[in-house]
């Protein structure tokens, strides 16, 4: 599951400037099973990028159970999809998922040792290292989308020409 800019031109109705992208746009929501798109939904991008997700996911699902009923689903999403009302509805509905997750001050103090052995690893080799960790982990603040309960992480420590790589939470 993802979203992904559709710049628009004009002044089309529900048009929103997104910082992130640094244009008026909508954010369209996709699913995919591979190279198959199994949605795809026209959305403004003045919300979330979750808004909606959850009962795209439920359709989508009740029809792949309908069609292959024994099948393992497993939802990928990345950080912006990472909700708790998500993670319940596929923890209580038999849908495994992998999400990533906002790096931040907490979460990079759990993995210290971790960074630290990359870091190391780099050092030796000259090579981009890695160095997984798990964790239970939950949400402190009870905001849009915090977690009610811990739940397992699995966090990647990585090292790559000399530095920390930021964007592998």
């Amino acid at each position: 599951m993802d979203t992904t800019d559709l710049p628009l031109h004009g002044k089309q109705e529900g048009r929103f400037f997104h910082g992130y992208y640094d244009e008026y746009c909508y954010l369209p929501l996709y699913i995919f099973c591979g190279a198959q798109v199994l949605c795809s939904r026209l959305r403004e991008s003045s919300h979330d990028a979750a808004h909606g997700s959850l009962s795209e996911i439920q359709r989508v699902v009740k029809q792949l159970r309908a069609a292959w009923p024994e099948a393992k689903i497993i939802l990928r999403a990345d950080s912006g999809f990472c909700r708790n009302e998500l993670m319940s509805w596929c923890e209580n509905n038999g849908v495994d998922f992998v999400l990533g997750l906002a790096r931040n001050v907490r979460l990079r103090r759990m993995i210290g040792q971790q960074l630290w052995e990359a870091q190391r690893q780099w050092e030796r080799t000259g090579k981009p290292a890695r160095v997984f960790a798990e964790l239970s982990y939950r949400t402190r603040k009870q905001y849009k989308g915090g977690w009610d309960r811990e739940r397992r992480v699995v966090a990647k420590a990585e090292h790559i020409d000399g530095k920390e790589n930021r964007a592998s939470w």
